[in-house]
């Protein structure tokens, strides 16, 4: 028999092992970022204009925003909120971390944090971005999440054209995604 401790740590591992699997075994092909993002002109607030459904989201029903504030650390402090059905307010807070320095592309984010330790970080690769930073595209290597940001809570016609270009060049099946109430 294993001690409780051991138990947890098993468990933990096996929920680990199984993420970095999903994470592989999903890819079509390898998920290109775009060449460099400016973390200064990054950071603020961004409307969330249309995701891949997900578990950690289900309870938003309108107003989804990001929030990206750096750190004296370096890194990056994330805020999600959304308006629940009932009109509150779901506000989930996290850090995000810069993997590749050469390019500022691809972070990974967590919003499980015990006794100061984050655990359980998912990629957030930046696989679009407007050169104005007007908006981004946001996806995972096994292209089980996705999201499309803009700093405006709606995007023209023809942005929204060039996103689903650069979704369907990426991988990902736009009819994945479901529009945001904003």
């Amino acid at each position: 028999m294993y001690s409780k401790k051991t138990n947890l740590l098993l468990i933990l591992f096996s929920i680990i092992s199984l993420n970095m699997y999903a994470q592989t075994s999903n890819t079509k092909t390898k998920l290109v970022t775009v060449d460099s993002v400016n973390l200064n002109k990054y950071l603020g607030t961004w409307y969330e204009i249309a995701k891949i459904p997900n578990s950690f989201q289900k309870k938003c029903a309108r107003n989804t925003t990001a929030t990206y504030i750096l750190r004296n650390d370096g890194n990056i402090d994330v805020i999600n909120q959304c308006v629940e059905a009932d009109g509150s307010i779901n506000k989930a807070k996290g850090i995000a971390k810069v993997i590749d320095k050469k390019s500022n592309s691809k972070l990974q984010v967590s919003f499980v944090r015990i006794f100061g330790i984050s655990l359980f970080w998912g990629d957030y690769w930046i696989i679009g971005l407007d050169k104005d930073y007007r908006y981004a595209v946001v996806g995972t290597p096994s292209r089980k999440y996705g999201w499309i940001l803009s700093r405006t809570p709606q995007l023209a016609k023809n942005d929204m054209e060039e996103i689903y270009k650069i979704l369907k060049q990426k991988g990902y099946n736009i009819n994945d995604f479901e529009m945001d109430i904003q």
